[in-house]
């Protein structure tokens, strides 16, 4: 009870650090809320044209223009080269069709006249020339089997009015689960750096000489006074991490209360264990607490560079994740990773997601085993 009150008396003092460290959390994964409403909606556009046909609007050239009319916006402007220049440069029209005069005579004679363009070479314009091609192939197809123009127009209709039926299989929403995973992800430096500060702080002032010196002759064996701090270390690691799964609720919404975001959570438990026995690690190691914030910049700031907390691993080289095997946060985002594409909860699915967690477990239990090891021989008065 003694080194519990103890401990208290020295978290106190950290209140600060943890209150920056879920701001900046809080911070970060508002702020990933905002953008990714706006970056995932998709709304259909028509591309901007401007159609100079140099032929009689009839025929086979009066049903190309009224296709591309119809899948298009048609920009008015001035007719002459000045102002279709300045309107391609200026992005006031994405893409310019030429119809030459007599293409509807050279196309039904199967000459193959060439339509003339101008394009910003925007995504806009790719989709202009796309319908274009789409027409002619279409429009060349049937040009050699067709006895008449009124024959060749109604197949040309009836093809490129078709479409291919769409079902969405999946029932996922993406969108909320890449913001968990964006969350989860970035609470790992959260975490980390919060445990690794504030243990780190809090075992330094435990080894001041006149409290170390109490220790020893005390009554208290090693095993036990090591197994009450981490005790008391895992009440403040869990209470932080209880902290950050209801924030989730709040900044990620109803997809935490899923199946999908039971697995979050439970990753995240698993994750903060692991982050308690690095910071108790380190925490026997370190004694002077002017050192401690660059170790947190160096394994907090660090793992999470690494492993993709900030960065999404996809964009990461490979020979960097590689290297971020041998860490345990790596395991972690790797989890939340799957999580995002996990459509059937079953073992098969669920496994690689058992043996990362699995792989953090021991993780964690190598660092305490090493902490103990290290403790030991550090209590004994030089």
């Amino acid at each position: 009870m003694t080194v519990f009150k103890t401990f208290l008396k020295v978290l106190n003092k950290c209140k600060v650090t943890i209150i920056l460290y879920t701001v900046i959390l809080i911070g970060f994964g508002g702020f990933n809320m905002q953008t990714s409403d706006n970056a995932t909606n998709f709304v259909a556009s028509k591309p901007d044209i401007f159609i100079v046909n140099q032929d009689e609007e009839k025929g086979i050239t009066q049903n190309l223009i009224e296709y591309m009319k119809n899948h298009s916006n048609v920009v008015d402007i001035e007719n002459n080269e000045e102002a279709i220049n300045d309107a391609v440069f200026y992005r006031d029209v994405n893409y310019v069709i030429y119809i030459p005069e007599n293409y509807r005579e050279d196309f039904m004679e199967g000459k193959n006249p060439t339509i003339e363009i101008k394009s910003t070479g925007d995504y806009q314009a790719a989709f202009a020339e796309m319908m274009l091609e789409r027409y002619s192939k279409v429009a060349n197809l049937y040009q050699n089997s067709t006895e008449t123009e009124e024959e060749l127009i109604k197949k040309i209709n009836d093809t490129i009015s078709k479409e291919t039926p769409i079902e969405i299989t999946s029932k996922l929403d993406t969108d909320m689960l890449s913001k968990a995973t964006f969350y989860y992800n970035f609470a790992s430096y959260s975490i980390l750096a919060g445990c690794v500060y504030v243990i780190c702080l809090i075992l330094s002032s435990f080894k001041e000489e006149k409290i170390r010196k109490r220790t020893i002759i005390s009554s208290m064996n090693d095993k036990k006074y090591n197994r009450k701090l981490l005790l008391s270390n895992s009440v403040f690691a869990i209470v932080m991490w209880l902290i950050y799964v209801a924030l989730s609720f709040i900044l990620v919404g109803n997809v935490m209360f899923t199946a999908h975001g039971i697995i979050y959570i439970i990753n995240s438990f698993i994750f903060t264990i692991c982050a308690l026995t690095i910071a108790f690690l380190i925490g026997n190691i370190v004694t002077n607490k002017n050192a401690i914030n660059g170790i947190v910049n160096v394994v907090a700031l660090g793992s999470s560079f690494l492993c993709g907390a900030f960065v999404p691993m996809e964009w990461l080289p490979d020979t960097v994740l590689k290297i971020a095997h041998i860490l345990p946060t790596y395991y972690y985002i790797s989890t939340n990773e799957m999580i995002t594409e996990l459509e059937v909860l079953d073992f098969e699915t669920l496994r690689p997601i058992f043996i990362n967690m699995g792989v953090i477990l021991v993780f964690a239990i190598v660092f305490t085993i090493i902490a103990n090891v290290i403790s030991k021989k550090k209590r004994r008065i030089k």
